[in-house]
């Protein structure tokens, strides 16, 4: 992918991460506290841009690329097993690596909330604060169904598998649905750009392959897993804010979060779609600052950082 008509939107120095033989993209920006910003499909770290941009004066701001996402390589089906334990085991590798030290704070969207919170779960003793975006850390809430739009996708292969990474369909339509508010041109070719063929748009397909729905389903236990454990991060400083025209993640989500996280800060966006930070960014970057700064950790030890390879 060339950077080179979107480094005005992200102006970030690029590391990568080598993880069994695959490239695994992430941005590493100012120094302080660690925040770590995971997010989802058909998205990649651009989606993070402002507010990376917001925080790395004083934060540690980390923002990854899932493989098949991004600047991250992009392995066929042989290489690379596309489902939610797998991408929780390369976050885990990533903070391995960077030896963070101390505790982390998470920034959530998406598919990365289920991804994010699992990996926060596995050491809760860590987790220092959560910022929370339009996703989902449990399974559908009751009496809701997947909606029609993600089911034909996730079911129906035949018709799927040409959409998404024949025409670019998800993405694309995503760029158009997912805000309330027109994208910039620029903006929405950035979002598409790093699926810009079949090869390349294998992990937008496969992540809504892998929305598990049933016990059957190979990502199900994790997920069951994750929502058993919830309340182990129950006392964690919270941030919620949240586009209510999501057409996926609505406001029967934000309930189930307000439900298992009664004590959340929470900011409500009533013209806000499902990429929040793209129609509510300006609103949401100070917010998310002021609520690090008011929920101070104690200084950390001293440790060199380790930013990896950079291009």
């Amino acid at each position: 992918m060339d950077l080179t008509p979107y480094r005005h939107l992200y102006p970030f120095q690029s590391h990568w991460l080598d993880i069994e033989g695959h490239r695994y993209h992430y941005v590493d920006e100012g120094a302080g506290d660690p925040v770590v910003l995971v997010h989802g499909n058909p998205t990649w770290s651009f989606f993070f841009r402002r507010l990376i941009a917001e925080l790395r004066g004083s934060y540690r701001v980390i923002a990854v690329d899932h493989i098949g996402c991004g600047l991250s390589d992009k392995p066929g089906d042989a290489d690379y097993p596309y489902t939610l334990e797998r991408r929780v085991t390369d976050l885990e590798a990533l903070l391995s690596h960077l030896r963070l030290g101390g505790q982390v704070t998470f920034g959530i969207h998406d598919w990365g909330g289920m991804i994010g919170m699992a990996c926060a779960l596995r050491q809760p003793e860590r987790v220092a604060r959560l910022v929370v975006f339009n996703t989902a850390a449990f399974r559908l809430p009751p009496g809701k169904a997947l909606p029609r739009r993600l089911a034909v996708l996730r079911n129906m292969a035949p018709l799927a598998t040409p959409l998404v990474r024949g025409l670019n369909a998800f993405s694309y339509l995503a760029t158009h649905m997912a805000c309330t508010n027109r994208m910039p041109s620029t903006v929405s070719q950035a979002y598409r750009a790093p699926y810009d063929s079949w090869a390349n748009r294998i992990a937008t397909l496969r992540f809504v392959q892998d929305i598990p729905l049933a016990q059957t389903d190979p990502s199900y236990a994790l997920v069951e897993w994750v929502e058993r454990r919830l309340d182990q991060l129950r006392h964690v400083p919270m941030l919620i804010c949240w586009g209510e025209r999501d057409f996926v993640f609505d406001t029967d989500f934000l309930q189930a979060w307000r439900t298992r996280f009664p004590d959340a800060t929470v900011h409500s966006f009533p013209d806000a779609g499902h990429y929040v930070l793209e129609d509510a960014g300006d609103a949401i970057c100070p917010l998310v600052h002021h609520f690090l700064d008011t929920h101070p950790l104690a200084p950390p030890e001293p440790a060199a950082p380790s930013r990896g390879s950079t291009a």
